[in-house]
């Protein structure tokens, strides 16, 4: 083997974890020269499309074999977690659905009751079977009551996965030469509706950026009000890619309970001073019939 056909060996087997790495670090300047210096990559991005809705009428094979439309799992009130990857990924799309599972198991809210988790396979090839074999491995590496029903794993042709893709703005390639997908290491966050409310990027997933992120997606239709109350206290960050503290919103909060603390304050004197002036109306009533005795 040569040393240049060594190089592009080299480079087609780190190409995915180099970009995972890119997203999670986020220098875009060293991405830019990554890119220049390898073309496969190019191929590979995620362009956000925050807003924007999702193809519902998409059809795809669920981990039962039924033919269904991505439309069946939205409209029901609940938020919406999906990946894009594949079964048979050899490392990447395992670390994400290992680092989602590990933060999510730390959120307070049940799949299937709370929010729903999809994930959608890229390789037309890959079985129903192969998708309930997944489900099953994670399952049993989630454990979480009642799972099962909040969390489904699809295939599908070609042509309706990149469609819904495209829709999403994740773009990847099929490497021939390794008989591999390339792609980016990213969960999608959908409203009940199915519109992108969020991308969180990386291998492993924060449970607070998780936490806020569905609860963002559902516009505050689950959790209490403590979780609204923190929900207004951050905001995501893109260069951070992550919720970070809103600190104006803080001071807004602060003001608010400052005024709230002056009013309760204010209502005890007035009370207070009330109840002294009933007080001596009623020492003056008692004197007046004692001297009119």
């Amino acid at each position: 083997m040569t040393m240049i056909s060594t190089k592009r060996y080299l480079y087609r087997l780190c190409a995915p974890l180099v970009l995972a790495v890119l997203f999670m670090v986020a220098v875009p300047a060293a991405a830019q020269v990554l890119h220049d210096s390898l073309p496969e990559l190019r191929n590979i991005d995620v362009v956000e499309h925050l807003g924007e809705q999702i193809p519902l009428d998409t059809r795809l094979v669920n981990d039962r074999g039924d033919t269904v439309t991505l439309a069946k799992y939205f409209g029901q009130g609940k938020p919406v977690v999906m990946v894009m990857g594949y079964y048979n990924c050899p490392m990447l799309c395992q670390m994400v659905l290992n680092g989602l599972s590990d933060g999510l198991r730390t959120v307070p809210w049940e799949p299937g009751g709370d929010y729903l988790l999809l994930n959608v396979s890229i390789n037309p090839r890959e079985t129903y079977e192969l998708a309930a074999a997944k489900k099953r491995n994670y399952l049993e590496y989630f454990r979480r009551d009642n799972a099962a029903d909040g969390w489904h794993f699809f295939v599908g042709p070609e042509e309706q996965t990149r469609s819904l893709a495209e829709a999403l703005g994740f773009r990847y390639y099929y490497d021939e030469a390794r008989q591999e997908y390339a792609h980016a290491a990213v969960a999608f966050i959908l409203s009940p509706d199915g519109v992108i409310s969020r991308y969180l990027y990386g291998l492993t997933f924060k449970a607070n950026d998780l936490k806020l992120a569905i609860l963002e997606a559902s516009e505050g239709k689950i959790g209490n009000t403590i979780d609204r109350i923190i929900l207004y206290c951050y905001h995501y960050d893109p260069d951070a890619k992550g919720y970070v503290v809103f600190a104006s919103n803080i001071m807004k909060l602060g003001g608010l309970l400052s005024l709230i603390l002056l009013f309760i304050f204010l209502a005890i004197l007035w009370l207070k001073d009330r109840k002294r002036s009933f007080a001596k109306k009623q020492d003056e009533m008692q004197g007046a019939k004692a001297g009119g005795r």
